[in-house]
């Protein structure tokens, strides 16, 4: 029987955790058969196809993912974090990358393995893409790795905190006048 071995993103990735916290638990020992050969980390996968975790013996239960991928991941290039960023001089994260309920914001992807660039005009996707016409979608069991700049700023993109201000004072004014 022969062992798959994959690197450190793309155990990451299986796990649907960052690499940083993937390198904790590989430095703790926690991770089931990793070994470091010279500077990288060769991580076993077990029968399903995922690295194994020992439980901690502390604290919440775990989150990672631990069967395989099912969701597609979905790929947004913020256009108007594009005109801000142009218009201010900064580097907000510009790309949006979606896999299931989770979000996360980044610089530039790269993408292991085939995908899809969908246009569509006249029907948004609502459901996954949050109402975008055009995106990028990647088979589950793809690897797409987030590259962030050295210099730029990090977070949600400024249109993405002005839209979640804009829905807190909303909740607000509904809870005050719910209550009157």
């Amino acid at each position: 029987m022969t062992v798959s071995l994959v690197s450190t993103t793309e155990a990451a990735f299986l796990l649907n955790i960052s690499t940083g916290r993937l390198r904790f638990l590989l430095n703790t020992g926690r991770v089931i058969g990793a070994r470091k050969v010279k500077r990288l980390w060769q991580i076993p996968l077990n029968q399903r196809g995922m690295p194994e975790i020992t439980p901690g013996r502390r604290g919440p239960e775990p989150t990672w993912n631990k069967n395989q991928r099912t969701a597609n991941t979905f790929i947004h290039v913020l256009r108007k974090t594009i005109d801000y960023n142009r218009d201010h001089g900064t580097s907000h994260t510009a790309v949006a990358v979606k896999v299931g309920g989770k979000k996360d914001y980044c610089h530039a992807v790269k993408i292991h393995g085939p995908c899809q660039v969908v246009y569509q005009p006249h029907k948004p996707n609502t459901s996954q893409a949050g109402g975008a016409r055009l995106w990028i979608e990647v088979e589950p069991g793809n690897i797409v790795e987030r590259v962030y700049f050295s210099n730029g700023d990090y977070g949600p993109p400024p249109e993405v905190v002005q839209q979640r201000a804009k829905q807190k004072s909303r909740k607000a004014k509904h809870c005050i006048s719910a209550t009157l």
